[in-house]
């Protein structure tokens, strides 16, 4: 597993007006209302020589359907997950280990209307909601909640913007 490297990937944490986040239920488990990892935020690769800013700008774009924000933050820092054992080989295309993610704080400048996961015709997403920053640690799945806690705890100070 330690041979393969990390994909490049950008992710969203999307503030609105009240400071609530963006949180999407994954399409391949509409079952898991309230377990770990059926909820997470917008995510996708970066393109080859893409600037991680306009990459997550279109994954919202192709995610929720809308780009009608704008970035207020950028972690410092690009954060690392590995996938468990029983996932390497599957997920991500079976070339890499996990990921390692640039992660913008934005500020969401549409309304739910503006929110169409049905733009994709492969939608990621089946169902989004407002959720307070705190709550995202508990709606991760287990090899993401480290990164999550760290978002809960560095955009902490965007929340009641």
């Amino acid at each position: 597993m330690s041979l393969l490297p990390y994909r490049r990937n950008v992710g969203a944490v999307l503030f609105n007006a009240a400071g609530l986040v963006l949180v999407c239920r994954r399409a391949d488990l509409p079952n898991a209302e309230g377990a770990p990892g059926g909820w997470q935020l917008p995510q996708g690769g970066i393109d080859d020589d893409e600037d991680p800013g306009t990459a997550v700008l279109r994954e919202l774009a192709e995610e929720i359907g809308t780009d009608r924000a704008a970035v207020i933050a950028e972690h410092p820092e690009w954060l690392t997950y590995d996938l468990p054992a029983h996932l390497v080989g599957r997920a991500l295309g079976g070339r890499y280990r996990g990921q390692m993610q640039k992660w913008f704080a934005l500020r969401f400048h549409g309304t739910d209307a503006d929110i169409r996961l049905d733009a994709d015709p492969h939608p990621e997403f089946d169902a989004w909601r407002w959720a307070r920053l705190a709550e995202l640690p508990a709606l991760a799945v287990d090899f993401k909640r480290a990164i999550y806690l760290r978002l809960a705890a560095d955009f902490a100070h965007l929340a009641a913007a």
